[in-house]
């Protein structure tokens, strides 16, 4: 009897625990889509919500900005994304931080200039703090050309 109670509340700790990450990779999921959103808006209180103060992000030329440089960036257009669409996406939960890997695929017009277009590969590190999920760090890499 006592083996059948212990198995039991494995069982049920284990279809728990699965639950949860299914319900926290959902959650990073949505907050991808809220900072794709946030930086083509370059709404900065939207920015700021999704992110820590501590973050390290990291362009593909090299450039790594902190969390103030990055905001003021995309609210003065410095960085300005017309449009940004993510594909291949994959969210690995380990504990109370995600990984999340993407192909990034943008529109820019940056101060201005003439649209240009962005092909990039991303690994975004994400945070959950109490019940949300903040950007802690990005980093950017040039997507390999398709041969």
């Amino acid at each position: 009897m006592f083996k059948k109670i212990i198995f039991a509340f494995s069982f049920l700790l284990v279809i728990s625990i699965s639950a949860q990450k299914k319900n926290d990779a959902q959650a990073v999921t949505e907050a991808v889509e809220k900072l794709r959103l946030a930086m083509v808006s370059g709404e900065k209180s939207a920015l700021e919500s999704l992110i820590l103060p501590e973050l390290t992000y990291g362009h593909s030329g090299g450039h790594i900005d902190d969390a103030e440089e990055f905001v003021d960036k995309l609210v003065n257009k410095k960085s300005d994304f017309v449009t940004i669409e993510i594909t291949n996406q994959n969210v690995q939960i380990v504990g109370n931080t995600a990984i999340v890997r993407h192909h990034l695929y943008a529109t820019t017009a940056d101060l201005g200039k003439a649209p240009g277009d962005v092909s990039l590969d991303i690994v975004l590190v994400w945070v959950k703090m109490k019940k949300d999920w903040k950007l802690l760090a990005r980093q950017a890499v040039k997507a390999e050309k398709k041969k």
